[in-house]
Parts: C-alpha cells; structure tokens; sequence
C-alpha cells in the first residue's frame, strides 16, 4: 500500500466512522426535546421517561463523537499538511465556528442531563432546544468546509499556483457556491439516518412487546422526523445534483456511469460500469430523465467522463456503485415511512402493523448506509483533486513514511470504541425491553438521581 493510498485510506475510515456519530449527535437532541415538550404538553410521565433514556444515549454518543473527531482534527494537520498550508488560512473560519458550536453542545448538554428537577420545567427544555441547534449548527460548519473542497472560492491565485496575499476572504469561502445545497442535503440526511435508526430499534421492541407505551411513543415521535426528512431528502438532492452538473460535470458522469457525451442523455438505474469498454451495462435507463433532471431540459447534453483527460477522472466504478446504494436505501425509507402514515391515516394503530414494523426493523442501518455512501460520492467524485481544479491530493499528503502504522494504531482504536459503544447502548436498550421495563428505568432514574444528590 502506498503512503498515499495508506493516508487516503485512514481519513476515510476516520471520517466514516465520526460520521455516524456526528448524524446521530444533530438528530438525537431533537428527538429527546421532542419528547420531554410533549411531556410537558400533556402530563404524560412516558414521554417524560423516553427524554430521560434519549439523552442518555445522546451523552454516551457524543463522547464517542468529540474523541472520534479529535482524532480527524489531529489528522488534517498530520496526514495532509500540504492542504492545511494552502487552505488553512482561507477556510479556517468555518472549523473555528464548529468548534464553538461544539462547546456549546457541550456545556449545554451538560446542563441538560444534570438539571432535571433543578431548573424550571421550560427552562430545561429550553437548554435541550441549544443542545438540538448547536449541535445542527456544528455539522454545518463542517460541512460548508467540505463544500469549499469541492467549490473552492474566497482567494486569487499567483501565476506560480500561490494563493495571492490580501486576496483572501473567508467569508466568501465560507458561503462558497455549494455551501447551501450540500448542507443542506447532509443535514436532512443526519436526521434521516438517526430518526430510520430510531424507528428499526423501537419498531423490533414494540414487535417483541406490543404493550409497551414506551416504545409506541418513541417509535411514532422517531416516524414523524423520519417522514418528513425522507421526503425532504429528494428535493434537496434534486438540487444538489442540479449544482454539481454545472459546477462538478466529472463527478455527475462518473455517478451516473455517462462515459460519452449524450443529449438527452438516460437516467440509469443500477447497471455496472465497465471503463475498459467505456459502457454501463445492465442498467434500466429512463430516456433523457438524467438531461431534464441535471438541466431541466430534455435535450441537454451531458458530458461523458472521457471528456476529460485520464489521470483526471473519478473512479467511475466507485462512485457509480456509491450513488445507487444512497439512492436506493433513501428510496426505500421513504416507501417505508410512507407506507406507515398511510396505514396509520387509515386508523390501523402501529403496534398492531406487523409488517411496517418487521420493515422499519430491517431500515435501521439503511440511513447510516446511504450517509456513507453519500460521502464516498462526494469525496471519491472530486479525486484526484484535494481542492477543485486547485491542488491535487497527492500534493497535500505528508512526506513522512510508514503512513500504515498509524493506520492500524487507530483502526485498533476504533474498534475498541465500537464495542464500547455497543456494550453502552444495549445496556440502555435492555433496560427499556421487557414488560417490567418502566419499573426498572424509573429505578434507574430514581437512583441516579440520589447519588447526583449527594
């Protein structure tokens, strides 16, 4: 494995593996403040329990979180010093806000798990609320980052590829191009993946006990956020895809696997691409659907990906393959949730839905896949660029070699914080199962409560 292929590798797990938590980090807030105003709302103690066991989950995931995204910190600076020499002055604004946000999740959930029953009802919630919003905010900041890889604005450059001094302005890099498409697909996805996750571990329990209140309430307030962002969702990649015809035209052929250049060209659903024959085969294509939706114009050309010298192209494979995976576990999400509204809109409770539940039981990785593959479509589809037609990856990797040792170190790492999490998380999961399951949380709570006391 090269040094390169070896850097390229380890930020990429790094950056899968804190993305699962950082999507569950802006969705799992909402959802606990969801739960404890309508609590307040109607007097219900359930909903009030059900705030109680989410924010415990959303404390054990954020720490999992910050040390996961410690790590992807220290290794911008490590693996690819030649990025952060180039760009750090001109995007650093936005890593700056992020870490802002992220303190003020911090200190607000804090003072979220610890003021039960010691501030005023409303005022709670209110800390809740800033939990929800700064850790959005969080993920938005990051993300305009990665926005600015992929529409690189906010300097000038020198003939000899130097940014040029006193050309820099960090808030057009921040408010880059495609910083509101892309946000704003990532963020609706963030809360699709954790709010699908939500639903599939709810909906399995609520199958094993049909009884349970606890998990009826959770699954339908988890369903709710789950329909709307499952709706959302497509328009907002309408129009990221939109964005990225005009301004990333490489990565629309290599995820729509368009080798020539076509007008009216066909949307394919599935298919393997085959470079070495410059074809995608065994796709079912939609005649001049990709033109109409790439320009709103059914006899629009679409560049193909020879269009562009070899050494410049995405993996179209890769990509391809990406594309179709986050198309279709988002596709199907939304059948789902659909599917349940619709049942529930014709006065069929869930709890008695056995097959919407043995679905959404089946979707609970379906959201945390599409996420993944999303990435892998966006950062996969801008190689072998590190910056858009600017600096090249393979000029920002570090000159020190040996980059597998610290790829296995922290792939060791990740792995031990994996079980951890898994462990943590079926202890809270095991507590709300079972018919006597309500007894054991408000012991729980109870107890917890006495030593906070002391």
């Amino acid at each position: 494995m090269s040094d390169l292929l070896a850097a390229r590798t380890q930020f990429a797990v790094s950056l899968g593996f804190h993305i699962i938590f950082a999507s569950i980090g802006i969705c799992l807030p909402l959802l606990m403040v969801i739960a404890e105003w309508l609590h307040l709302r109607t007097g219900d103690e359930t909903y009030l329990v059900l705030a109680k066991r989410w924010a415990k989950g959303a404390a054990i995931l954020f720490a999992i979180g910050a040390v996961s995204g410690t790590i992807i910190a220290f290794q911008l600076g490590l693996l690819w010093p030649g990025f952060m020499k180039f760009g750090g002055a001109i995007i650093g604004m936005p890593f700056s806000m992020e870490g802002f946000a992220f303190f003020t999740e911090a200190i607000f959930l804090g003072i979220y798990l610890y003021g039960w029953d010691k501030l005023p009802e409303r005022l709670h919630l209110l800390t809740g609320a800033a939990v929800a919003v700064s850790g959005a905010v969080s993920g938005i900041f990051v993300v305009t980052a990665n926005a600015w890889m992929n529409n690189p604005s906010g300097f000038a450059l020198a003939p000899d590829g130097s940014v040029i001094p006193g050309s820099v302005d960090p808030i057009a890099a921040m408010f880059n191009p495609g910083w509101f498409q892309q946000t704003l697909h990532m963020t609706i996805a963030a809360y699709l993946a954790t709010s699908a996750a939500v639903c599939g571990i709810h909906g399995y329990l609520l199958l094993r006990n049909r009884e349970s209140v606890f998990h009826l309430y959770a699954l339908r307030i988890a369903l709710g956020v789950m329909a709307v962002c499952a709706i959302l969702q497509p328009l907002s990649g309408d129009l990221s895809a939109r964005h990225i015809a005009r301004a990333q035209p490489e990565k629309l052929a290599a995820l729509e696997g368009q080798f020539k250049n076509e007008k009216g060209a066909p949307l394919r659903i599935g298919g393997i691409p085959y470079p070495s024959e410059h074809e995608t085969k065994y796709a079912l294509e939609i005649p001049k659907m990709l033109s109409i939706l790439a320009f709103h114009d059914p006899d629009a050309e679409i560049k193909g990906v020879e269009s562009w010298p070899e050494v410049e192209r995405p993996d179209t494979v890769v990509v391809h393959f990406a594309f179709q995976i986050m198309v279709g576990c988002g596709s199907a999400l939304l059948g789902v949730s659909l599917l349940a509204l619709f049942l529930s809109w014709r006065k069929k409770p869930l709890r008695d839905q056995t097959w919407t539940l043995r679905l959404l039981a089946l979707c609970t990785p379906l959201g945390f896949a599409a996420v993944e593959a999303g990435w892998t479509v966006t950062e996969c589809g801008r190689q072998p660029w590190a910056l858009y037609r600017v600096v090249k990856t393979a000029a920002c990797v570090t000159p020190v070699p040996h980059l597998i040792v610290p790829f296995v170190a922290f792939g060791a790492l990740y792995i031990f914080l994996s079980i951890a999490v898994v462990l943590l998380l079926k202890c809270q999961i095991v507590m709300t199962d079972g018919p006597n399951a309500m007894d054991r949380i408000r012991r729980d709570d109870a107890e917890e409560a006495a030593h906070a006391s002391h």
